[in-house]
């Protein structure tokens, strides 16, 4: 490794927000997909901070110069801290996002900085006061922090699973029209009928709010079929230069079909956290020896 860099640790949205905003470049230079972007990340700190139930601590470790500079490396985790373990996702992890490729980053300049940011997700949770559990899903394949993580703790379990692709087949199956818009007050008027048939509350909040700040930057289209005065279809895709990425669709007609997509690769390890074992050595120590008496009656 390198001398000149170092690893720090950023706690809560507003902190984690600042270094989001910071690595767009890195982000830039990596090409990562719009949902590993600062407009979509921001969707999700705030999404995440609108719901208090499930607590989740948003958390970045970053890698970068000593001193003032761009960060080389970035791991943007969520903490959930209710129970008796710790867990740490990828920050967004469980919401909705366009399949067929994998969404997620570990954004890395270099297998220097790939290293360095792998020791200190590992140093983050071993410090804790609980047991933890590390695990992300949705990177591709190849990953170098997952390589890194799995070198520095060979009891790490990494897997291999397959993203599913959202197809847009709506011209083929509607009667009508397909009339497709990036202006946001379609989607406006299109949103109720997309939410309405999903029932996870967070889902519905970022689709709503990924979906108005991704559509002012024109990258949302939506396709609607209309009949009878309603709805009977809609689809919001995102638009990532060249790429279209279907997103969320409802459809009563048809014409919007899953297919298996781009494999995925994910990591899973677990720990003590450093402060736990000697504060339950040292109660230990002060609870004072009970004698076992045999129960009356017996032998």
């Amino acid at each position: 490794m390198t001398g000149d860099r170092d690893t720090r640790t950023a706690l809560g949205r507003a902190r984690v927000a600042a270094e989001v905003r910071a690595a767009v470049p890195l982000a830039r230079d990596l090409a990562a997909p719009v949902t590993a972007a600062a407009p979509w990340l921001t969707a999700v700190l705030s999404v995440q901070a609108a719901r208090p139930r499930p607590r989740l601590r948003p958390v970045a470790v970053v890698v970068g110069p000593r001193g003032p500079g761009r960060p080389d490396a970035l791991a943007l985790l969520a903490l959930a801290t209710a129970g008796p373990v710790v867990t740490a996702t990828l920050l967004g992890d469980g919401l909705p996002v366009p399949g067929g490729r994998p969404p997620a980053r570990l954004l890395a300049r270099d297998d220097d900085a790939a290293d360095r940011l792998a020791a200190g997700v590992l140093d983050l949770l071993a410090g804790l006061c609980r047991p933890w559990r590390l695990r992300l899903a949705g990177l591709p394949l190849g990953d170098p922090v997952v390589r890194a993580l799995a070198r520095l703790r060979p009891d790490a379990r990494v897997a291999t699973s397959r993203s599913l692709l959202l197809v847009d087949r709506l011209d083929a199956a509607a009667a009508g029209p397909v009339l497709r818009s990036r202006d946001p007050r379609v989607l406006d008027r299109v949103l109720p009928y997309l939410l309405a048939a999903e029932p996870d509350v967070r889902a519905r909040d970022l689709v709503r709010a990924a979906s108005r700040l991704h559509a002012a930057l024109g990258q949302v289209e939506v396709a609607t079929v209309g009949a009878g005065g309603r709805s009977r279809a809609g689809l919001l895709t995102l638009v990532d230069g060249a790429d279209r990425l279907p997103w969320r669709g409802r459809s009563e007609v048809g014409g919007l079909d899953t297919v298996r997509g781009a494999p995925l690769v994910g990591v899973t390890v677990s720990g003590r956290g450093r402060v736990l074992r000697p504060v339950l050595d040292r109660a230990a120590r002060l609870v004072p020896p009970v004698p076992v008496s045999r129960r009356r009656g017996s032998g």
